[in-house]
């Protein structure tokens, strides 16, 4: 079963998150707005990968003296899928 979610990042320089699951599996991740490189990097290796898997790998990054960053926003955003799903 496919979820599809947009969710929208608090305190970091993307403006939104498209999140695309397969079960519990990443689907797909696209960023609007934020370190193009980075993301579209990030994007790529996660898909594939287990969101909690994800989850447990990137939550509480943060970027720089930010109290999180685009990865810790799109584990928010995974989670709220999961629970969703």
């Amino acid at each position: 079963m496919t979820k599809k979610l947009t969710y929208y990042p608090q305190g970091v320089c993307s403006v939104m998150i498209e999140i695309e699951l397969d079960g519990d599996v990443i689907k797909d991740v696209a960023f609007t707005g934020g370190c193009n490189g980075n993301l579209n990097a990030i994007s790529k290796l996660i898909r594939g990968m287990k969101a909690e898997d994800v989850i447990e790998k990137l939550e509480g990054n943060r970027c720089g003296v930010s109290e999180t960053s685009c990865a810790d926003q799109m584990c928010k955003g995974l989670r709220q899928a999961l629970a969703e799903a």
